[in-house]
């Protein structure tokens, strides 16, 4: 039986073993500017690895200048796509990256943007399967972002839309699929039902609400895991608070976070309070 590295990339994907999965996007700084200044940018890895993120997804340049030391417990993503809030149509994606280069810089799986119903979609299609291709020759796992964005779209939380989008996913290659939620949050377990493939869901509660609440509805949808980035990074506990969501996504209280007023790797969290704003 011929044999590739996926299946060993797939499985560091989910450092718990259960193929559930927390990821942190941290791409924000190429379509919206600087997540966190720069001399706190280490802390803030440091802080997510210590917590219990199974990945973490950055572009390039980003993963070129990661110290090695901090992913010895998380997994890498390297995101091929983007585009910025300046643009003349935010939601076209280009590539600007490919399989080859994520490799060489160590990722475990990468990523790619699709907005389906934008005007660009036709070539983001194409995008997708090309990134599909090499990720075949490589043996890496491929995630895809898949949302209803653009002019087409009239209800972005429609489940059968939804459905029908991380399906495109599947049948374009991917082996994951990260998308928008459902609303109400329950009728995401059709859009879970009609996947070929592990769903993923995208960001916090649409209405800014309880995060810990909205990990566990998603989680009692059937997805299998989540990716939240801003909610993460802004918040003034990012440790504190991944270990809470990994809990919920792995079904245990235990995370690799200290206790508050602990050393994680480095990052002093005696300052940082136990509950976050708006989570209870």
């Amino acid at each position: 039986m011929l044999r590739t590295g996926k299946p060993l990339r797939l499985r560091r994907l989910s450092l718990a073993g259960d193929d559930r999965h927390l990821f942190v996007p941290l791409d924000h700084s190429v379509s919206d500017g600087p997540v966190v200044p720069t001399g706190q940018w280490d802390d803030l890895l440091r802080a997510l690895v210590s917590g219990g993120a199974d990945g973490i997804i950055v572009h390039k340049g980003r993963a070129r200048a990661l110290p090695p030391d901090i992913l010895q417990n998380c997994a890498l993503v390297v995101h091929l796509s983007a585009s910025t809030a300046c643009s003349a149509d935010v939601d076209a994606k280009v590539l600007v990256g490919d399989v080859e280069e994520a490799v060489r810089l160590g990722a475990d799986a990468v990523s790619v943007h699709v907005n389906i119903g934008s005007d660009t979609e036709r070539q983001q299609l194409a995008d997708l399967g090309a990134v599909a291709r090499s990720c075949d020759t490589w043996g890496i796992p491929l995630i895809t972002m898949i949302y209803p964005r653009g002019p087409r779209i009239e209800n972005p939380r429609d489940p059968a839309l939804l459905a029908h989008l991380v399906n495109v996913a599947a049948d374009l290659g991917a082996d994951m699929v990260k998308t928008s939620v459902t609303l109400p949050l329950d009728r995401m377990a059709e859009v879970v039902a009609h996947s070929p493939i592990p769903v993923l869901a995208a960001g916090g509660p649409p209405d800014g609400s309880d995060l810990i609440e909205y990990g566990a509805a998603v989680m009692a949808a059937g997805c299998a895991g989540l990716a939240v980035g801003r909610r993460i990074f802004s918040s003034p506990s990012p440790a504190s608070l991944v270990s809470r969501l990994a809990a919920v996504v792995h079904g245990t209280h235990a995370g690799r976070a200290g206790a508050a007023g602990t050393q994680a790797n480095g990052m002093n969290m005696t300052n940082y309070p136990t509950f976050v704003a708006g989570v209870v």
